[in-house]
């Protein structure tokens, strides 16, 4: 048991049935799934990009990741049925805590100007998606191997009914968020 699920198990969980005033202990929000997502639509015929993509994407979370196939031909942007498009990466249990736990403490400091993540990224079913623009802020990934900078999307899949528990349960891992801007 990592860090983050044992503050979890021993801190959080009271914490968060007593703010969100839940009378059964198995209501509590807790962390469901993390869902790592790179789009590979130009790298359909690169044998090489996408074998570097999938090796980026298993070097960030430790497990092998799926590719993901074209359901159907779209000639505009010349994609053929069967065609990868993407690689996906599902984290359970105490990967996914392990994961979370670098993401807030270790590659999001790292983003350069960063003034925390989005809070209108919520779902409406407590679910949090988080869009991150280049896989070199990850320590894992040697800049040197780099052909071309990527993007990838993470999700946090939370138990939670709505976006006011996600949003206590993300605050309470320490989740960045950004400060409230007067726009």
């Amino acid at each position: 048991m990592n860090r983050l699920q044992k503050l979890y198990q021993d801190k959080i969980k009271q914490q968060l049935q007593k703010e969100l005033k839940i009378t059964n202990p198995m209501a509590v929000p807790k962390l469901e799934k993390i869902v790592v997502n790179m789009g590979t639509g130009d790298l359909s015929k690169d044998k090489i990009g996408l074998k570097k993509v999938l090796a980026y994407i298993s070097m960030i979370t430790g497990q092998k990741p799926q590719i993901r196939s074209a359901k159907k031909s779209i000639a505009e942007f010349s994609i053929r049925d069967g065609d990868p498009i993407g690689v996906r990466v599902t984290l359970r249990g105490s990967r996914a805590y392990d994961f979370l736990d670098r993401l807030i403490s270790i590659v999001l400091p790292r983003v350069r100007d960063f003034q925390g993540v989005s809070l209108k990224s919520f779902d409406g079913h407590g679910n949090y998606n988080l869009g991150i623009k280049e896989q070199i802020i990850f320590p894992e990934i040697d800049y040197d191997t780099i052909d071309r900078v990527r993007g990838l999307q993470i999700t946090i899949n939370t138990t939670a009914k709505d976006n006011a528990g996600g949003l206590a349960l993300l605050k309470s891992f320490n989740m960045p968020f950004e400060k409230n801007k007067n726009k």
